[in-house]
């Protein structure tokens, strides 16, 4: 009997039951009732794992899918090892999804799918090699969370913006007063600094065409003012 088998497939002959060789690609000759063929297609396969329903690390329930690529790289082990090594692969992708995500929270499987992804490839393809399968690639499409946990994480995220607006703030407000210590500490050595700066200021206001001008009077002045009138009080 012949068999003609393209540049992508492989057939695994045996003899009365016994493995004998892997052939192919080409012309194969089998002789009837003496050998076997089973043939075993050698490209990537996509495969898509169906919604799973997990429930993560923070007891948030999610429905995930993924898609899986993979392809047979030893055709003996794919057909002598495992019985529908497509099936086998898609269980096992299936409970390694189930089982990965679970062990992490909502936020790492919204914020670190390459992490999990490689994960679960690694698993896959270290469980799949005995089968003669090699799993190039695992990607996590989507991510299904209920509607109300999604008002509950929109609620989160608006009370972390409002956390850190007032951290923000209260960081700029001691920013400020350092700043603000600092400069009472140079001004204060040397009482002309004190003086300019009153001068500053009183040029800053008229400027603003007020009506209304508010001279600073110095503490010094001041002092000295309320010394002489409790003196004159005494007197």
């Amino acid at each position: 009997m012949f068999h003609i088998l393209r540049e992508y497939e492989r057939g695994v002959i045996f003899l009365l039951g016994r493995f004998q060789r892997v052939k192919g690609p080409g012309l194969i000759i089998v002789i009837p009732f003496i050998q076997q063929i089973e043939k075993v297609d050698l490209r990537v396969i996509t495969m898509d794992v169906p919604s799973q329903d997990v429930i993560s690390q923070d007891n948030v329930s999610v429905k995930v899918n993924a898609v899986v690529y993979f392809r047979v790289v030893d055709p003996q082990k794919s057909v002598i090892n495992v019985e529908h090594f497509y099936n086998a692969t898609s269980q096992l992708a299936q409970t390694t999804l189930r089982s990965v995500l679970g062990k992490h929270d909502l936020d790492e499987m919204l914020s670190e799918r390459d992490k999990l992804n490689a994960d679960i490839q690694e698993i896959l393809d270290k469980a799949t090699d005995q089968w003669g399968v090699k799993v190039a690639n695992v990607e996590i499409k989507h991510v299904d969370i209920d509607e109300s946990m999604i008002r509950a994480i929109a609620q989160q995220a608006e009370a972390e913006r409002a956390r850190r607006a007032k951290v923000i703030h209260a960081e700029g407000e001691l920013q400020a007063a350092e700043n603000l210590v600092q400069a009472a500490k140079q001004l204060g050595q040397d009482p002309r600094a004190i003086q300019l700066r009153y001068l500053q200021t009183l040029q800053g206001i008229a400027q603003d065409n007020a009506k209304t001008i508010v001279f600073p009077m110095p503490m010094d002045l001041m002092n000295m003012v309320t010394n002489v009138m409790n003196g004159k009080d005494d007197a």
